[in-house]
């Protein structure tokens, strides 16, 4: 009998995304398993339900998923989907459990095998699969893009008959994958480019890309990495001598694009409030790292707010979503790719090893319980003590009009090229 795969609507009205692809359906369905796609679940990712079934999908309904053996979503399912999971299904999605010991508890408690994808490791077998690095390319683009709307004043340098245009200053904080993705659009759209990050390793690519390294270099800079490539927390002398350099740095740009993220904790504040009101009026900040508590401060998560100054903090959420036709063609390849190692070529069906260094890296929840080593006996955090800690993740309320991948590896979310040869193991601090 055949195993199906099943491909949900995301219940998150702000996620656009989708878990699979025309592409993909066919090759799984090439496999000999049955692909249930709930109706609608590509839309807003411009996939008809004809496409899909045109791959080899049958279009379905939400309850088909109590069929599936295998479960593809962009988002870990809530407390509502998991009643209707078969024990045992494998679900591979974005989990982004810290923070979320609840919703862990849940999937253990549903008895599926949650694998987290944003766990998946950085080495070269997996790069196909890595879902911070494929999302957050996409999030550097779009920032820029997003950037650009609303500085609303050419970004390169036009010299005319009436006068010559001066080119945008664009300063990229965080340059991992979504740092180069942004620094690499900005200079093709003919912006000025600067960069900073605290990890050594990214000056040359910086520089390869034409854009200007900024950095305090000392000795703590110096070894200022981890074993897996991401940014580690600096100290707080190294913090405000860096704070220090790119205060004035910031204070002569157009446009500021913030990506940083450490894996399992709150965004890092790079930019002060003091900073955003040097800026010059129409000057754009976007900030990636919004939904981990941001890194400027009087972001808003999901509005873009302006300050008494007249500088716009852009804060939008999901911002690979924003360019959701081609995050889920790339976040679909991603999953196929991790499911692939896990399918019997043999017997064409399901058969996760865990003893796998992919799936030991990921699996979150097996067996009714939470195994994963980073959760794996955390207590749900009690319901005002988790009210407070979220609480405290959100930026502080504007003063003026609006002032603004780990240990185990989790998102940035965006995190986020589909990753290529020459870009550095890092996210970039976004997914």
């Amino acid at each position: 009998m055949s195993q199906a795969v099943f491909v949900p609507k995301e219940v998150d009205a702000a996620e656009t995304r989708v878990g699979a692809s025309p592409d993909t359906v066919k090759r799984l369905a090439a496999y000999g398993f049955d692909v249930i796609v709930e109706a609608g679940a590509g839309t807003a990712s411009r996939i008809t339900d004809d496409e899909f079934a045109k791959a080899g999908a049958k279009i379905g309904k939400a309850g088909d998923v109590a069929k599936a053996d295998v479960v593809l979503k962009v988002r870990r399912p809530n407390e509502a989907e998991l009643k209707s999971y078969k024990q045992g299904a494998a679900v591979l999605a974005i989990m982004d459990p810290y923070g979320h010991e609840a919703a862990v508890a849940a999937l253990g408690k549903a008895g599926v095998t949650a694998f987290a994808m944003e766990f998946m490791p950085r080495i070269t077998r997996a790069q196909v699969m890595d879902v911070l690095s494929s999302q957050a390319n996409l999030a550097g683009y779009q920032a820029v893009i997003d950037g650009a709307a609303e500085y609303d004043r050419a970004l390169p340098m036009m010299m005319t008959a009436a006068g010559t245009v001066p080119a945008a200053k664009i300063f990229i904080m965080g340059v991992g994958v979504a740092g180069l993705q942004a620094i690499a659009t900005a200079r093709r759209m003919g912006a000025v480019v600067t960069a900073t990050d605290v990890r050594p390793a990214v000056k040359e690519q910086v520089q390869s890309l034409g854009a200007k390294f900024l950095a305090v270099e000392d000795d703590e800079f110096k070894a200022a990495e981890t074993a897996g490539g991401y940014a580690k927390e600096m100290s707080k002398e190294y913090q405000a001598k860096q704070a220090a350099l790119t205060a004035e740095h910031i204070a002569k740009q157009d446009i500021v694009i913030t990506t940083a993220l450490i894996p399992g904790r709150p965004a890092p504040k790079l930019v002060s409030a003091a900073m955003v009101a040097s800026m010059k009026p129409g000057s754009v900040i976007v900030d990636l790292a919004v939904e981990r508590g941001g890194n400027v401060e009087g972001a808003v998560p999901g509005k873009v707010a302006t300050t008494a100054n007249g500088v716009k903090i852009v804060g939008h959420l999901n911002v690979p979503g924003r360019v959701a036709a081609s995050a889920s063609l790339l976040y679909a390849k991603n999953l196929f790719a991790f499911l692939e190692t896990m399918i019997d070529k043999e017997t064409k069906t399901l058969k996760i090893n865990r003893d796998d260094e992919l799936a030991k890296a990921t699996i979150l929840t097996d067996g009714g319980k939470v195994v994963h080593p980073a959760f794996a006996g955390k207590e749900p955090a009690a319901p005002a003590a988790a009210a407070k800690a979220e609480a405290a993740k959100k930026p502080a309320a504007p003063k003026a009009a609006s002032d603004k991948k780990p240990a185990a590896k989790a998102p940035a979310k965006a995190k986020a090229p589909a990753k290529p040869k020459t870009s550095p193991k890092t996210t970039g601090g976004t997914a």
